[in-house]
């Protein structure tokens, strides 16, 4: 249990430093956006990528994709485009980190069975 923990705590501390890095480089809310998808995408390889090596699950799936992607941020930047009355912005934006995120998990998870079936 204490090697879970670990690799949950260091995956979790590399991802997020990823993620500050990713959201500085692009910015706020785009970064958020961008971040929540990629992170998406390799959670949808991963998932298939690892059925047979499920030790690996929680530096990668839970520590590091974790830490990287984030739905608290992402209802941060919603909030703030809503309270600054862009609210078409802010719809867009809800909309997009939804439907763009669910396609990228289905798209990584078919690609990762397709490659590695």
């Amino acid at each position: 249990m204490m090697m879970t923990l670990f690799q949950v705590a260091l995956g979790g501390a590399i991802g997020s430093v990823l993620r500050f890095w990713a959201v500085a480089a692009i910015g706020v809310p785009l970064g958020t956006l961008t971040v929540n998808v990629l992170g998406s995408f390799v959670m949808g390889v991963l998932f298939i990528a690892l059925t047979a090596r499920t030790e690996l699950s929680p530096l990668l799936m839970t520590g590091i994709l974790g830490g990287f992607t984030t739905f608290s941020a992402f209802s941060l930047d919603a909030l703030k485009l809503w309270q600054a009355g862009q609210i078409l912005p802010a719809l867009a934006y809800i909309g997009a980190s939804v439907i763009l995120s669910l396609g990228a998990v289905a798209l990584g998870a078919a690609l990762a069975k397709g490659v590695l079936a």
